[in-house]
């Protein structure tokens, strides 16, 4: 049985790659094309997770306090402390993106200095 499975998947793979349309118009700028259309709708797909992982972790935070303040021999106040503070980071990870993306622009050409062209000095 295990032969002829065998044979199957030699005989299907061996036409597969026969075919001209397997292979048509697989060059490399058509494989980077593809996968640049494929993480367009990444960074939707990052900050939903972000927001939602931020709200998770403030909720698990808060209830880890309120351990705290019911048993404070059993629970430490850093373990809500530190689940508030990366919650709050993760909840604030889209803001910052969308702030760096801003500053450098979408063609990456940065930000330049501001220039100091004439100085004005009136004295009455």
């Amino acid at each position: 049985m295990k032969n002829t499975y065998y044979k199957l998947g030699a005989i299907f793979t061996v036409g597969m790659l026969s075919s001209e349309e397997a292979f048509a118009g697989n060059t490399f700028s058509t494989i980077a094309k593809n996968i640049n259309t494929s993480i367009q709708d990444l960074p939707g797909l990052l900050t939903g997770l972000s927001y939602m992982f931020g709200i998770l972790l403030g909720v698990l935070g808060i209830m880890k306090i309120k351990d705290h303040v019911e048993n404070p021999t059993q629970t430490p106040l850093k373990d809500g402390a530190i689940r508030l503070a990366a919650g709050g980071g993760l909840f604030a990870l889209p803001i910052l993106f969308e702030a760096m993306f801003e500053t450098v622009g979408s063609q990456g050409a940065g930000v330049d200095a501001a220039l100091l062209n004439k100085v004005n000095f009136n004295v009455n």
